[in-house]
């Protein structure tokens, strides 16, 4: 299991907590730092089964600059929106937890990260 973290995100932190007081065995990517390429980005929305603007943080600075909520969201704009997401790895909702089982979820909640415990 893995989980994409930005450690000023008090939901990172707290999922954080909950996989250690479930004593689950993870890695920490802190994705800021160690930005996931693009085919890494495709990879975990495959997982999640998303598409790229489902995970995208629209209100941050980044996402205003861009003026992404004026893009399409089309398949046709996908690699674009791959593209912002690795170019901004701000943008990218967090934390994401992919589990031993090939999916993925984004555990924003205390239940999504003990789904992503139990797969």
């Amino acid at each position: 299991m893995e989980i994409w973290i930005n450690p000023a995100c008090s939901k990172c932190r707290s999922a954080v907590q909950l996989l250690d007081a479930e004593g689950a065995e993870y890695t920490v990517r802190r994705y800021l730092e160690d930005v996931p390429s693009p085919d890494e980005i495709r990879a975990v929305l495959d997982r999640l089964g998303l598409e790229p603007w489902d995970i995208t943080r629209a209100q941050e600075a980044d996402a205003k600059e861009l003026g992404l909520k004026e893009w399409p969201r089309e398949a046709g704009s996908r690699e674009r929106w791959i593209s912002a997401l690795a170019d901004h790895p701000r943008l990218i909702q967090r934390p994401i937890i992919t589990a031993d089982d090939g999916t993925a979820v984004v555990g924003r909640t205390d239940e999504a990260v003990r789904d992503a415990l139990g797969r």
